[in-house]
């Protein structure tokens, strides 16, 4: 992360976690800024890469995926790593990929029609270079999803950081 964030900075955040589509005016609104100054603060946030993008959330299960699971994969070594990651990204089936401490060195979340894709799918898994066994969990039902992070988890992160700037500090600044 470069630069400083400020109070109004984790407001745009936390707004936007919310609703990726808020309308600039609103929130302007929000964090009691003009709409020019917003959208150069949100402006700054992605050119530092602290906002990577703007997505829609889609419901798998309205186009056909009625399977979600997530797959714990075990590579043998770490030789196999590039080609593992060479056949995750090719894989339309896997939504995310986590490279993870514990059991197995790999978490998949994977969508499929039914049992029987999802049986190809593994099949497919198990046969790259270097697999050593698979552990998959079906999801029953998704009980928390957000992509909100609010304004307070990240000031006592930043806080402890120092890289948070309070206006106290910012007007000791000038």
């Amino acid at each position: 992360m470069s630069g400083h964030l400020d109070l109004i900075d984790l407001k745009i955040i936390e707004s936007m976690g919310e609703n990726g589509r808020i309308r600039l005016s609103e929130l302007a609104e929000v964090v009691g800024l003009s709409i020019p100054s917003v959208s150069e603060r949100l402006d700054k946030l992605q050119k530092n890469g602290i906002v990577k993008g703007f997505t829609m959330d889609v419901d798998e299960r309205q186009l056909g995926f009625d399977i979600q699971a997530f797959v714990r994969v075990r590579v043998d070594s770490s030789k196999h790593y590039k080609s593992f990651m060479e056949h995750v990204m090719k894989e339309d089936e896997i939504m995310e990929c986590y490279s993870v401490t514990g059991e197995g060195s790999h978490i998949l979340r994977v969508m499929t029609h039914n049992t029987g894709s999802l049986e190809k799918f593994l099949s497919r898994i198990q046969s790259w270079p270097g697999v050593m066994s698979t552990n998959t969990s079906f999801v029953l039902s998704q009980l928390k999803k957000t992509r909100k992070i609010g304004a307070d988890i990240i000031r006592n992160n930043l806080q402890d950081r120092q890289v948070l700037i309070t206006y106290d500090e910012k007007k000791s600044r000038k």
